[in-house]
């Protein structure tokens, strides 16, 4: 994983939209969906895998925000933003169907979460420099 490859970025591809359609999806087949139909009252299994969502959720977030920080999260929500706009503009997404605009957004955080899971790798390839941060909060 210290070598920046097609796969290691199609690899953290995968593990973002694995993450981002088995939290919530509009399909109705995803944890947010699950949870809802016994709502207040989990099962265990609910819980665990609640959790465990959490925790994922968690570390794609902290080292997305550690490697791009505020400006370069906000920057890259703005850029797909821009595209998503693009390509309605194009015709590609019809702007009516609210499902279609989900999967978009959807894709859009997984891509955004690649980003920030790949920069560090990025940075180093066009740069040479190795980032070393260690600042405990």
């Amino acid at each position: 994983m210290r070598n920046l490859s097609l796969a290691g970025v199609f690899g953290r591809l995968v593990a973002s939209l694995v993450l981002v359609v088995a939290t919530f999806n509009p399909s109705g087949y995803s944890f947010i969906h699950w949870v809802a139909g016994n709502f207040p009252r989990l099962a265990p299994l609910q819980v665990v895998v609640g959790i465990a969502l959490l925790g994922l959720w968690m570390f794609f977030l902290h080292a997305t925000w550690r490697s791009l920080g505020t400006v370069g999260v906000v920057l890259g929500l703005a850029f797909l933003a821009a595209l998503v706009w693009l390509f309605t503009s194009w015709g590609w997404f019809n702007s009516a169907s609210h499902q279609a605009l989900i999967w978009v957004a959807l894709l859009m955080i997984a891509c955004l979460l690649t980003f920030g899971l790949s920069w560090a790798l990025v940075q180093r390839r066009i740069s040479g420099q190795v980032v070393v941060e260690d600042e405990r909060h």
